[in-house]
């Protein structure tokens, strides 16, 4: 690795797939007030593929350590490789401490993030959090692209990822898929944990209902969720198009900006499709929109809001799930239709 630049930013960029659609608000910001710095972003190679369709984004770098690996020695070695790309500034989006090892091993002047685990020392720019100011995860990104008494912005530049239709067209066929009628993406898997998933066999509904409106229906996930998406499909009778595990990040991205609707639970590709400027129907349960929202004029959010909720956790805590058991097959039926008729009016960005 070599060059120089005056003004080159290297971002710490986040592991989860929907924070890192987010944190290109940040990058939005970091060229909005410099035009010519050069944003490099090091992070998890699943998360780094969205790097590639954001136009802010000089280089993606590749963690070079698994998922929750100190790896003191190879922080420090890699740390010391990046020495020669000069960067002005770090910022650094994880709370975790091994996350700030790498910037200060690369002799980076200015690092910049919040206090997170005691950080002291590895954080010479640090900010502490006031999550009643800054209520969404994506605003806590953005003010860290800003100076620390600046005001931020009453709305926050919204992600726009790009997507490229020759992928597309490759992927389908590589599928066996077709654009010959309507098609609805829904993406039912939850990595975070059950109280973030919509029963299956709502979605299982969803898709008879579809199918008998002549609309096709893709499920889309890592292969982490293919035994949801065979169960839904199971549920379903069999109709409905298991595609988790079958592509790649940026595959399902190709194919969503495609959908005429997106469904999805709050997950990465909730804030993909968001990004795509896709018609989407996003439902909530444990989480809310009011912290994670979907950053588009196309999308509609279904969220109970009962008296445990929010409660951020993984599994309910009360046993019962209601945020999302009673959240109704017909309710998200009523969002659809809605949906489908707009999505003629809405044009994703694509790669030239």
């Amino acid at each position: 690795m070599s060059g120089t630049h005056l003004n080159r930013i290297l971002v710490i960029g986040p592991s989860w797939v929907g924070d890192m659609v987010m944190a290109q608000s940040l990058f939005m910001t970091l060229r909005d007030g410099d035009p010519s710095c050069e944003i490099d972003v090091l992070a998890p190679k699943w998360s780094l593929r969205l790097t590639a369709r954001m136009s802010e984004v000089n280089c993606g770098i590749e963690w070079p350590l698994g998922h929750g690996r100190l790896g003191l020695l190879r922080r420090l070695s890699f740390g010391q490789e990046l020495r020669s790309r000069k960067y002005r500034q770090a910022i650094v989006l994880p709370n975790s401490l091994k996350s700030a090892l790498v910037p200060l091993f690369a002799h980076i002047p200015t690092r910049t993030g919040y206090r997170g685990e005691m950080r002291y020392g590895l954080i010479n720019d640090m900010r502490v959090l006031d999550p009643s100011r800054l209520p969404q995860t994506v605003q806590r990104f953005v003010a860290l692209g800003l100076e620390p008494d600046e005001v931020l912005p009453r709305s926050v530049p919204r992600p726009h990822l790009v997507a490229d239709p020759i992928n597309a067209k490759n992927v389908r066929k590589r599928l066996g898929l077709s654009l010959a009628g309507p098609v609805v993406c829904m993406a039912p898997g939850a990595e975070y944990g059950p109280a973030k998933q919509w029963p299956l066999e709502h979605y299982a509904a969803l898709v008879r209902w579809l199918i008998a409106q002549g609309v096709q229906v893709w499920l889309l996930g890592s292969a982490r969720d293919k035994l949801v998406g065979d169960r839904i499909t199971e549920l379903a009778g069999g109709q409905g198009r298991n595609l988790c595990g079958l592509m790649e990040l940026d595959d399902s991205l190709d194919l969503i900006a495609q959908a005429d609707v997106v469904i999805t639970n709050d997950s990465g590709l909730l804030h993909v499709a968001a990004a795509l400027r896709r018609p989407l129907v996003a439902i909530y349960g444990s989480s809310t929109p009011a912290h994670t929202p979907p950053l588009s004029d196309y999308a509609t959010t279904i969220y109970l809001g009962l008296e445990c909720s929010p409660c951020f956790e993984r599994s309910c805590p009360l046993g019962h799930t209601r945020c999302l058991t009673e959240i109704s097959v017909s309710q998200v039926q009523t969002e659809i239709e809605g949906r489908l008729t707009e999505s003629s009016h809405t044009t994703p960005s694509v790669l030239e």
